[in-house]
């Protein structure tokens, strides 16, 4: 488990699957967190998702706070040779958005993958419909690096996909855990 003042980074269970299906059901999250239109999500299909990504070797965590789950986060296509990641991270109980709980987990995940498993950048999509989540990721230190203009479908317009990284030496100050 990765400790911070407001969150904990833990594995996620198979108790955890009905609510990160419904976290994938709720249309608002769900337009910020996919690149898909929203659609309903079984526990099965949950629990497909989470098994396929462990067996592809991506590191998933559960974000907990107040003793719940309101999120999950994960560094996925790790690549060793040239030691970088993709993360992912969704807050889905809009108690906690806007208070620092994502850009909190974003740290303990960076410090992870940077301090732990020795990678060198750590990169990100994100929409450009969701300035929330870019000034998260540019708190911690990520820059963009490049955009692909108009190219996801999002609410009923089309939008940028925002790419962008952070390389080990450019990041903040390492964050205890």
């Amino acid at each position: 488990m990765l400790k911070g003042d407001l969150v904990t980074l833990r594995p996620i269970e198979a108790d955890d699957y009905d609510r990160l299906a419904a976290f994938l059901t709720d249309v608002e999250v769900a337009l910020l967190a996919d690149n898909q239109p929203p659609r309903p999500r079984s526990r099965a299909a949950a629990a497909k998702f989470w098994d396929d990504a462990a067996e592809r070797g991506d590191i998933c965590f559960g974000i907990s706070a107040d003793d719940q789950l309101i999120g999950q986060c994960s560094l996925s296509h790790l690549d060793a040779v040239s030691q970088t990641a993709e993360v992912g991270i969704s807050i889905g109980v809009r108690e906690y958005w806007g208070h620092g709980y994502g850009r909190e987990a974003l740290r303990l995940l960076v410090d992870y993958g940077f301090r732990l498993l020795n990678l060198r950048k750590i990169w990100l999509t994100v929409h450009s419909s969701n300035p929330r989540a870019i000034r998260a990721y540019e708190a911690v230190g990520f820059v963009e690096e490049g955009r692909q203009r108009a190219h996801v479908y999002k609410n009923g317009e089309y939008v940028d996909v925002v790419f962008m990284g952070l390389i080990r030496h450019k990041r903040q100050p390492r964050s205890p855990i």
